[in-house]
């Protein structure tokens, strides 16, 4: 590892005047709502400030997790509120605004997915995510009506969640969109990731996390940085390499935010699946997010501009033109595009040695990762019997 930062992020009123005897270097502002706080980095020496933690605390109930992603986040709170001492390291940090991690770009539309297995992790996760809705809106977590069409199968019997989730009705084929051939609706949410990243991470530093920001090249070097007997790898993309995983497998996405000066905002999201990828998912800090796209081995950075034009013909063509007053050139805030860290074979959490995975959730991670952090625990805790 040849450079390396150790971060605490504190919150200040006004980052021109920091507190007395606290030395600020290299902040950078986390762009998320959380209040009306400014988030800064405070820059430590990673080497002595690991050691420091070293000796108030032992090493055989620290847990360092690779990755800062949404399943490494969720992971480290439910570690650090189960007792567990935890460092998180990472190339990216909340508040970075890179293509090179997937979580800050995601839809995050809490939606299972009939045909993805593991239903019992998305289930544990729509009940998380519904439980932290309830405390207020600063987590970016949003109450709203879903409506999901299929266009690849004759009945809903796929549809496993429809036991789960309120208000499951299903839609008549006449209120249908072209193609379609099911269609329902239910009471559900969705995460606007640009103020949930900020508030877990918040939540994180008021129980003692430590950030550390590098890149790690390998288990070993994690294990001497962070001085943990256990790690667990939510490296996301980078488990290809880490993990030796000729599995995973990287797919863009591309969307775009638009906004409407008069308008009160979107109350509902709308996707349709199968054969195509389209959706609509408001998000909570304002606009609407609609896209999108699903394209394996499509590494390009800069967003496709004809990519407008089609994504909103099909939003038109699914919601029955209620986007019609979009101008591409006038009312797109952002082109987003984003690479979502997937697996052939399906998500991957399992311990291997000292080292526990938990990557590969593709398009899902939001609706996997509560589910993932939970396995994740009982992993570490079953680690931790074991060498008692």
């Amino acid at each position: 590892m040849k450079h390396i930062e150790l971060y605490i992020f504190v919150a200040v009123r006004n980052i021109s005047a920091p507190s007395s005897g606290v030395q600020l270097s290299d902040s950078r502002e986390l762009r998320g709502r959380y209040e009306e706080f400014v988030f800064l980095f405070v820059v430590i020496d990673p080497i002595s400030g690991i050691q420091e933690m070293s000796s108030c605390t032992s090493k055989n109930t620290r847990v360092g997790i690779i990755g800062s992603g949404v399943i490494g986040l969720t992971s480290a709170l439910l570690l650090v509120d189960a007792g567990y001492d935890v460092v998180i390291v990472a190339r990216n940090l909340p508040g970075d605004e890179t293509t090179e991690w997937a979580s800050p770009w995601a839809g995050a539309l809490l939606a299972p997915h009939p045909d993805t297995g593991f239903n019992e992790l998305q289930e544990y996760s729509i009940k998380k995510y519904s439980e932290l809705a309830d405390h207020g809106p600063r987590s970016g977590i949003k109450k709203l009506n879903i409506t999901e069409f299929y266009d690849d199968r004759a009945d809903d019997s796929t549809i496993w969640y429809k036991s789960i989730l309120p208000d499951f009705t299903p839609i008549q084929s006449t209120d249908m969109p072209p193609g379609a051939t099911i269609g329902f609706t239910y009471s559900g949410l969705t995460v606007d990731p640009s103020m949930f990243l900020p508030w877990i991470a918040q939540k994180l530093v008021d129980r003692g996390v430590k950030f550390v920001r590098g890149n790690v090249e390998s288990f070993q070097e994690m294990q001497n940085l962070s001085q943990a007997s256990i790690v667990v790898n939510a490296s996301g993309l980078g488990a290809r390499e880490l993990a030796s995983d000729g599995s995973s497998i990287s797919i863009r996405g591309q969307t775009m935010l638009v906004r409407k000066q008069d308008d009160d905002g979107v109350d509902r999201a709308v996707i349709l699946q199968g054969s195509q990828y389209t959706y609509v998912i408001p998000r909570a800090s304002g606009g609407v997010i609609l896209g999108g796209v699903s394209q394996p081995g499509n590494f390009a950075v800069d967003p496709d501009m004809a990519l407008r034009t089609d994504i909103l013909e099909r939003v038109n063509s699914m919601t029955k033109g209620e986007f019609g007053w979009v101008d591409t050139d006038r009312d797109v805030s952002r082109d987003i595009v984003g690479f979502r860290p997937a697996r052939k074979g399906g998500v991957r959490v399992e311990r291997e040695g000292n080292i526990i995975h938990a990557y590969g959730a593709g398009s899902l991670g939001y609706v996997y990762s509560w589910g993932m952090a939970n396995q994740v625990l009982g992993l570490v805790k079953n680690h931790y019997r074991a060498h008692i």
